[in-house]
């Protein structure tokens, strides 16, 4: 037994029973909104008041606080939409703010799903989010974080009430003045409507805030719903989002954006990848800067500021900083080596299972080794926060998907409690899952308390490139077991040579661990990192090995989780054994799913749209398919539907050309359940097969002493705008419980894409990214 992280008492009863010493009295919270100047506070989640528009006319506004980080995925424009789709509110009279931290956004859906992050020895005691004890832990920390796709299944609900207690409110209202049951009026586009009697949010609202509504908030008996076949491609949106028009002009405003009065900018430099302090630089050489504002060094950087960041960026090159190891650093020859040796040799922990696949597999049928290299995130903005102290208080302008981290981060390299540091969440041009961290909050607050001035920091892109910590690499060596007609496969072993990546990186966000302590957990073993590697196919016996490794290279997590490389090896296996099996891909798959109808719709579909021709020689179609669920992993690799899962079914037409891959088309069918915003779901879709095509064909870097060899996005080999292929998209028109779409679109491309290069080429690639074994 022992103590959790996350300072959850655990140990042994009498007789061995387990004893959870934890308060488990739930806690009630207060609304953390402020209403401002003829404001009134609904709940935590929506406050209403009134303003004059230009025209003299008075309208009332709804303004819907936002718990996540808007990083392009439409999140602000859903949370909003749930609201005004609820209370009948017109959807021209809705703004949006960001919600402070506070335990009324806690998540219990991540706490949950991150139950093996917390509390690893006994995560099957907090993997259920209607449970306790995710409920109270995601409260206490709190977790207000924007990760693997939760907002849904945890805020929906929540929102919709937030939604119908205005409109009771405003329908008492109207019925008090009519003289009628408010129940039997009608609410709709910012009016209440009886018996052709109208009257306006802005007419009731000075009336309806003196109403409470009901205890228990009665819900609309639909919930918010777009099916596919109502808005089809180019159609007109329902629900415009709500942050086009301000980036259309300019206006919107992400994290660089900021200015303070009296603000000065910042440049940093990093020390190489791995655990590494600074050593020495020389001061002098940026003394002719001209704005040289100081110098500010601590343990693992060094920073100059100046009154513009180019000539704070001028000051710290100038200075060549040099650094020296106190620990691992990443060197790329090191860690093939490690990796290698660990898959051949090492010893394996059996993370998931179902039957024992080991005395089939004595002499496999078939046996692949696939291999991923690291990948940078690479968004469009990079990392950048400002800092100000006033009055005692740490005041904090930052992107970043885990705010409480941050704030936490920056409270302790500023010397103050949390409660003395004050967050501003801004939006993120882009992340991937980069801005889970929350260094710079740390380094901007070490910048500011010691200068005593409002400070901006920002990094570079070969900063960005630098500091940022990629996905891990990793290698899988798969065996399979054929029945002796061939028309089976009896046993699937799947062994994963890597780092505890989920751990990992758990251990940064979670406890504030720095990169190089971190890196001490890399040799254990851990089953978030392996999530997807369970074929989701009826097969009798199939089991994953887990070989946990040591590679002083720091490991972060990534779009898509850890689906975004199971799937690659797992579908792209599967094209292997229906090959050797003298089958066609498709009926293969579909031979294996039973009881997975939601699958076999969504591969019969992607075959009717791509018109599949069976992936025969020289026809460079490949397919592939995926299952992701929301549930902890070890729930997650029970090849059962789970109530919230997506599945996505892509065919790929691609060829080798010149050395490189030419990826000519895309087509995906899609089925997320019950989709709430139909643009919203396409564009997030589109979105992640491109970042998976990206990552198919570039995206990775190698390291040579702690620096990635590929900085600067120019040497990543990302596709081009003219490189992108043509696609075509159709969603299942599903009532199921909504599939967050951010994270599915991207997992099923590289399989397909390696599949269709064995179509296309007869040859078969095994390595992420794929041109990287030559063509």
């Amino acid at each position: 037994m022992r103590l959790t992280r996350r300072g959850m008492l655990v140990g042994a009863g009498v007789g061995g029973a387990l004893l959870i010493a934890f308060p488990l009295i739930p806690r009630r919270h207060g609304v953390p909104l402020v209403a401002g100047k003829d404001e009134h506070v609904v709940d935590a989640f929506l406050k209403v008041g009134k303003v004059r528009s230009a025209s003299g006319k008075t309208d009332c506004v709804l303004t819907v606080a936002v718990p996540f980080c808007e990083m392009g995925q439409g999140i602000t424009t859903l949370v909003a939409q749930i609201i005004a789709d609820e209370a009948g509110a017109d959807w021209r009279k809705v703004a949006v703010e960001a919600a402070p931290i506070s335990a009324a956004y806690a998540d219990p859906v991540l706490s949950a799903h991150w139950a093996p992050l917390w509390m690893p020895v006994f995560a099957a005691l907090g993997d259920d989010p209607t449970g306790l004890l995710p409920r109270l832990h995601a409260e206490r920390e709190p977790v207000m974080i924007t990760a693997d796709g939760t907002a849904l299944a945890a805020f929906e609900t929540p929102l919709r009430e937030a939604g119908a207690a205005l409109r009771a409110m405003m329908a008492q209202a109207a019925a008090d003045r009519w003289g009628t049951g408010w129940e039997e009026c009608e609410v709709k586009d910012s009016e209440v409507r009886y018996q052709g009697k109208r009257a306006s949010f802005a007419d009731l609202l000075d009336s309806a805030v003196t109403f409470d509504p009901p205890a228990i908030p009665v819900l609309r008996a639909d919930p918010p719903r777009e099916p596919p076949g109502q808005y089809p491609e180019g159609a007109p949106p329902r629900h415009p989002r709500i942050d086009l028009p301000a980036k259309v002009d300019g206006s919107f405003t992400f994290a660089g954006d900021v200015r303070l009065p009296g603000m000065v900018f910042a440049a940093i430099a990093h020390g190489p990848q791995g655990a590494t302090v600074l050593s020495s630089y020389d001061k002098q050489a940026a003394a002719g800067v001209r704005g040289l504002v100081g110098v500010v060094r601590a343990k693992r950087w060094l920073a100059a500021v100046a009154s513009n960041w180019h000539a704070a960026d001028k000051a710290v090159r100038a200075m060549e900083p040099q650094f020296k190891a106190d620990g691992p650093v990443a060197e790329s020859e090191k860690v093939l080596v490690a990796i290698d040796k660990a898959l051949n040799k090492g010893e394996p922990t059996r993370v998931y299972a179902e039957g024992d696949p080991d005395p089939l597999l004595t002499k496999p049928s078939l046996s692949a080794r696939y291999d991923v290299e690291p990948a940078l995130h690479a968004p469009l903005e990079t990392a950048s926060a400002t800092a100000r102290m006033r009055q005692g208080k740490l005041e904090l302008w930052i992107a970043t998907q885990a705010p409480e981290r941050a704030r936490r981060a920056a409270a302790r390299a500023a010397g103050l409690s949390r409660h003395d540091v004050i967050v501003y969440p801004m939006h993120a041009g882009g992340s991937f899952d980069a801005r889970l961290d929350v260094r710079i909050a740390a380094e901007v607050a070490t910048i500011a308390t010691t200068l005593n001035k409002p400070v901006q920091l920002t990094y570079s892109r070969w900063q960005e490139s630098l500091a940022g910590v990629p996905r891990t690499p990793l290698s899988a060596q798969l065996d399979g077991a054929l029945s002796p007609d061939k028309v089976q496969v009896l046993g699937w072993r799947a062994r994963l040579a890597m780092p505890a990546t989920a751990r990992e990186s758990g251990a940064r966000l979670l406890d504030g661990w720095g990169i190089g302590d971190a890196l001490g957990l890399q040799d254990s073993a851990d089953p978030m990192a392996c999530e997807g590697a369970l074929p989701m196919y009826r097969i009798p016996a199939k089991a994953v090995d887990h070989v946990p490794v040591a590679l002083g290279l720091p490991t972060a997590r990534f779009r898509g989780q850890a689906h975004g490389y199971t799937a690659f090896f797992t579908e792209s296996f599967i094209d292997e054994l229906a090959h050797l099996a003298n089958k066609e891909p498709l009926s293969f798959r579909i031979a294996m799913l039973e009881g997975q109808p939601r699958l076999v719709d969504c591969l019969s579909g992607v075959a009717r749209l791509a018109q599949w021709d069976g992936g025969v020689e020289a026809s460079g179609q490949g397919i592939a398919c995926h299952r992701m669920d929301l549930s902890t992993g070890e729930d997650g690799a029970t090849g059962q539907e789970t109530p919230r899962s997506g599945f996505i079914a892509v065919v790929a037409t691609a060829r080798a050309e010149a050395g490189v891959v030419r990826v000519e088309r895309i087509s995906a069918y899609v089925d997320i359940g019950r989709i709430v915003n139909m643009g919203i779901a396409r564009q997030q879709i589109e979105g992640g097969l491109m970042f998976g095509l990206a990552h198919t064909v570039g995206g990775s870097t190698s390291y040579a002493k702690g620096r990635p060899l590929a900085g600067r996005l120019s040497q990543l080999g990302l596709p081009l705008l003219a490189d992108c292929p043509k696609v075509d998209i159709v969603f299942a028109d599903s009532k199921a419980e909504p599939f967050d779409p951010g994270e599915l679109g991207m997992v099923a491309v590289a399989p397909a894409v390696a599949n269709a290069l064995f179509s296309a080429t007869g040859a078969r690639f095994r390595r992420l990214p794929l041109i990287s074994e030559g063509l």
